[in-house]
């Protein structure tokens, strides 16, 4: 089951989103995926630019948020430890919000959200931090306090721009309507990247779930590597919160999910749990979108419905556990 893992995972996305393609108010015969060329004019149109591009973002968007997911859990050494939880998205959104205000162009969006979620990332990082060890509890109330004080500023951005602001409030909901081409081709560099990064440092990863003390002795500089693995995690959630808006809790539930199945091994947990988190984000978006159509449910709230009970069992088995 381990070994098929990554294999099934794929498998399960690609006739997930062919069966995402069919699905809409707008039906597509099977057939004609086949040969679309033989579909009316305006089926074409539907599944080239808009059914396609958005699946192929929420594959790539779930990929992004589950190993950012699976990599500050690492550094944190706690599953409750998660982008959108800690403060990181919140950031991103503030940035991108600023982008829209000042109208730059997409890729700027991702540019801001990354300077504010890395600029957020290293003040939480810097004041959950006792001695050597993260305190979860602080972390926790640091990653509120920031969520809550960026989002005045949203909120506050969100009044001065007015009748177009129901397009940022839709947007923070998360949404993958919006997807185009362009938009998936402007964060493929970044999951790329990243995904590469995070596996070529995988050893690293796994020294630090021994303790920090441990990972020393084996002549890891653990400081500097939690720095690099916080600032291309932030980089990764920026980007997916750029196009995609607030979709949370997918690095919460898959990392945790995909550990109990292969272990902590960053090799297998890393790549299986980007696959899952594409599968997971794909599956909640067509559910959204198809459940009550023509009316879409924001993708968000699709994940938060699965995640908030998922939060608070963690919390209350690590309570448990504390006893």
């Amino acid at each position: 089951m381990k070994k098929l893992l990554p294999l099934i995972l794929v498998l399960g996305t690609i006739l997930l989103g062919v069966f995402s393609v069919t699905m809409g108010s707008v039906k597509i015969p099977l057939e004609y995926l086949y040969n679309l060329n033989e579909a009316p004019k305006y089926m074409q149109t539907i599944v080239y630019d808009l059914r396609l591009p958005r699946i192929v973002m929420a594959v790539l968007v779930g990929m992004m948020l589950s190993s950012s997911g699976v990599v500050v859990q690492t550094v944190f050494q706690n599953p409750l430890a998660d982008p959108y939880i800690i403060g990181i998205a919140a950031s991103a959104t503030f940035g991108s919000v600023i982008a829209y205000i000042f109208n730059m162009p997409d890729f700027m969006y991702g540019v801001f959200a990354f300077i504010m979620s890395l600029v957020s990332t290293f003040m939480i990082f810097k004041l959950a931090k006792k001695g050597s060890s993260i305190n979860v509890t602080t972390l926790l109330i640091i990653g509120i306090a920031v969520s809550s004080f960026l989002g005045s500023f949203t909120s506050f951005s969100m009044y001065l721009i007015g009748e177009d602001s129901f397009k940022i409030t839709m947007w923070m909901m998360g949404y993958l309507g919006n997807a185009t081409w362009e938009k998936v081709c402007l964060i493929c560099p970044p999951l790329v990247f990243s995904l590469l990064y995070f596996y070529m440092n995988r050893n690293n990863l796994d020294a630090l779930l021994s303790g920090d003390e441990e990972a020393y002795s084996l002549g890891i500089d653990v400081n500097k590597l939690k720095i690099k693995m916080l600032s291309v995690s932030a980089l990764i959630v920026a980007f997916s919160v750029a196009f995609s808006g607030m979709i949370g809790f997918v690095g919460l539930i898959i990392p945790h999910t995909i550990r109990m199945i292969t272990g902590p091994s960053n090799a297998k947990l890393i790549p299986s749990g980007a696959l899952a988190g594409a599968i997971f984000l794909l599956a909640c978006d067509t559910f959204g979108r198809t459940i009550l159509s023509p009316v879409e449910i924001p993708i968000g709230v699709v994940t938060s419905f699965f995640g908030a009970p998922f939060f608070l069992y963690l919390a209350l088995k690590s309570k448990r556990g504390d006893k």
